[in-house]
């Protein structure tokens, strides 16, 4: 019988033995290839601050509280925390880590005037500050089926007060046990029986992690078998600090919205906006209570029972002998003072469905949401939450105004598109792609197809500069033209008495008879093919009509023309994404810069004066009404039955296009300028720091001279009533002198030479 029972012991010790062997392969397996699966996150650009930037105060503290900043009541003493008072701003840095530059956080004091940033020095050694970046913005996570939010830190990155919390709270002897603590069992099975409930768990940090990691929650023996198993095999395998550290990573901590908030890292960004390495004894406490119940215990949901939860931890941490009574005492009287979070919220959406369509040309979506990559765009969330409300306000201005214009089925309600670039490098600054994201997902910036009206000719008038000079005079009569057979007679917007109108004329005043004049003459096929370059992805048709903007454009295909102009004739590509890094912040995809010379700077800039024209006293003069002072190119435009209306205007430093439509070409009954301008110029007062001011200079190869009105041609000295300076390419200057008032009559000298007696 002692024989039996000693040969089936054997033979159960073999076995579990040959088990364990088994489940180390296993564990081994598992732990040596990737641990968990981490959901890339896409952020927004940083943001430059500079003496001399105007600060739109209320868009400002947004951006702040977007990236996590609370305001505080006295000096900031912690990284997040800022202070408005008076003139001045003090505020504590966060970290900034993005690819090429690394900053840890300080203490600055900026100086502002009416609102602009007359200094910035650090508090600690009163340095001035050229300039100072703040991080980005997270907009959205690729999450895989287990939605879980992670940051993996390094065992010698977590500071010894939390390791010890996590231990005094969950497992006291983890440094002396073999993954299974008999004491603890025992411990935990009396505790539970003198109190008729569950009150203690005698599971180790390993065996939780063994749960975690391998095992499902269900309670069966079964799996607490295995979970015992997988614990010996872990323990046999890993040393101690590499167990710890894989569990810190690993535990839950909380709820953010439907995602889950696992590993220390990322609960001391969740709960106390800081690096794991800078929380104090106290917060490490508190983190450590959440563990045995992370929604009981959130200081989110009951900040008194936490705190209760913690000054518990704290009290072991004594006991154990790892902190003092006095540091326990200190810890346990100070206010647990959290962060405050947002719940994952649809952050430029339509902007993100472009960069995601983009991505997925680059990586496969299970890359994405398991990789942990850190993928930086050039959207300003500035600018897209000025962009939404401006077209917001825009579209409910008009529906007041004209209730023919209401709608009560949110899918057929009156629409609307902006986008915003910046014309040298292309990067988009914002992108609206409809009235409500959760109503229509078409992005109408990217995909929609309208005509785009008068907006086109400054581009026809641009290709035809070789030709035409802006002081060359059309024809503004009533002209037929035979278009496949029929005859065609464009007309006016309204009535013109000019019969004739110079190039700029016609541009600022968005003569529709004069355009056509002009695109006949410089050959209707030639212009179809020189504006191939501008890359256009619908067709261009071969009509005189063309120049009126009969062709349906993509929006973001005429914003990315525009920028020709703003741009000294270089066309950039509209860049989405800057950088992408993985999780060790090694750089995968550089910015890539496809730029193309499409006009001679000069051409560009004789586009850009007519343009300029045109706002001061053409078809966008009532921008000023609006408060707009600064130098602006910009046009409107308007299509037939009013289906359309357009305004897209430039500054040196910034260019914005904005649409106005129902999706069904419905009439709007209302121009560009009445519709689509006034939403511009809400949107760019909104963003004074993102306005320099600075007007648009000639290049070298555009010269100033004097020319007739009435003829166009070069002026007659003093001879031309009407004589004005007009910008000319030095390649195509005014052949001859004004052939009205070049030659003064015999009559006309002699009676000047009378008077000259007399005189």
């Amino acid at each position: 019988m002692i024989k039996t029972g000693f040969a089936l012991g054997f033979i159960g010790v073999l076995a579990a033995s040959l088990y364990c062997w088994h489940l180390t392969g296993l564990v081994e397996k598992r732990f040596s290839g990737r641990r968990w699966q981490i959901p890339s996150m896409i952020y927004s650009d940083t943001t430059l601050l500079y003496p001399g930037r105007k600060i739109d105060w209320p868009s400002f503290i947004e951006k702040l509280e977007g990236i996590g900043y609370r305001e505080s009541r006295d000096t900031p003493q912690k990284k997040g925390d800022y202070l408005r008072s008076g003139d001045g701003l003090e505020i504590y840095l966060n970290d900034l880590t993005v690819p090429g530059k690394s900053r840890l956080g300080f203490l600055a004091l900026l100086t502002f005037q009416d609102s602009v940033i007359l200094s910035m020095v650090r508090q600690d050694s009163g340095q001035p500050l050229p300039i100072l970046e703040l991080e980005p913005e997270v907009l959205m996570r690729y999450f895989g089926k287990e939605r879980e939010l992670r940051q993996v830190v390094a065992i010698d990155e977590i500071p010894v007060t939390l390791q010890h919390a996590v231990m005094s709270a969950e497992d006291s002897r983890f440094y002396t046990h073999f993954g299974v603590d008999p004491r603890g069992i025992l411990r935990a099975i009396y505790t539970n029986l003198r109190h008729g409930a569950i009150r203690q768990g005698g599971s180790t940090l390993t065996q939780q992690l063994a749960k975690n990691y391998f095992l499902t929650s269900e309670r069966t023996f079964s799996r607490k078998l295995n979970e015992l198993f997988i614990s010996l095999a872990i323990e046999l395998k890993y040393e101690k600090d590499e167990i710890l550290g894989i569990y810190l990573n690993e535990i839950y901590f909380g709820q953010k919205g439907s995602a889950s908030v696992n590993g220390a890292g990322e609960a001391s960004r969740f709960y106390f906006n800081k690096r794991v390495q800078d929380l104090t004894l106290a917060e490490s406490a508190t983190l450590a209570g959440l563990i045995k119940g992370p929604n009981l215990y959130s200081p989110y949901k009951n900040i008194e029972r936490s705190r209760k939860r913690r000054n518990v931890v704290l009290s072991a941490m004594q006991k154990n002998g790892w902190i003092s009574e006095e540091e326990m005492k200190t810890a346990s009287a100070e206010p647990i003072t959290v962060s405050g979070f947002q719940v994952y919220s649809q952050t430029a959406p339509y902007f993100l469905d472009y960069v995601s369509s983009q991505l997925r040309d680059i990586y496969p979506a299970t890359t994405l949401s398991s990789m942990g990559y850190s993928i930086y765009t050039t959207l300003d969330t500035q600018v897209q939450a000025a962009a939404e409300r401006a077209l917001e306000k825009g579209l409910a201005r008009l529906e007041q105004k004209n209730p023919k214009l209401r709608r009560s089925d949110p899918a057929k309600r009156l629409q609307g598109a902006i986008v915003v670039l910046q014309p040298r490098t292309g990067n988009i600054l914002a992108m609206v792609g409809g009235r409500d994201y959760r109503v229509s997902q078409f992005n109408r910036v990217t995909q929609a197809r309208r005509q785009p009206g008068s907006c086109f000719k400054p581009l026809v008038a641009s290709v035809l500069l070789d030709q035409f000079t802006p002081a060359d005079l059309l024809s503004n009569t009533k002209s037929d033209y035979t278009v496949d057979g029929k005859t065609w007679t464009p007309k006016n917007f309204s009535e013109q008495k000019e019969t004739r109108l110079s190039v700029r004329n016609m541009l600022r005043i968005s003569s529709n008879r004069a355009a056509v004049d002009m695109a006949v003459r410089g050959g209707i096929e030639r212009v179809v093919r020189r504006l191939e370059p501008f890359h256009f992805t619908t067709p261009v048709s071969p009509w005189p009509s063309l120049v009126l903007g009969t062709s349906e454009v993509i929006p973001m295909d005429l914003a990315r023309a525009y920028a020709v102009f703003a741009s000294d004739g270089i066309q950039p590509y509209p860049l989405s994404l800057k950088d992408v890094a993985d999780e060790r912040g090694g750089q995968l995809v550089g910015r890539h810069m496809k730029i193309e010379t499409v006009l001679s700077p000069g051409e560009a800039f004789l586009i850009t004066s007519m343009l300029e024209g045109a706002v001061k006293s053409g078809t966008g003069r009532s921008l000023s009404r609006y408060g707009i002072d600064f130098p602006v190119a910009g046009k409107t435009g308007t299509t037939n039955n009013y289906r359309d209306a357009w305004f897209v205007g430039y500054t040196s430093d910034l260019l914005a296009l904005v649409w106005v439509g129902f999706d069904n070409n419905a009439p709007l009954y209302a121009t560009g300028g009445s519709a689509a301008l006034p939403i511009w110029a809400d949107l760019v007062s909104a963003i004074p720091g993102y306005v320099s001011g600075n007007g648009f200079f000639p290049p070298p190869d555009v010269v100033q001279i004097n020319v007739c009105r009435e003829s166009g041609a070069r002026a007659s000295g003093l001879r031309c009533p009407d004589a004005y300076e007009e910008y000319f390419i030095e390649s195509n200057l005014p052949a001859e002198t004004c052939p009205i008032h070049g030659k003064a009559s015999l009559l006309e000298r002699m009676g000047r030479g009378i008077k000259g007696i007399f005189h």
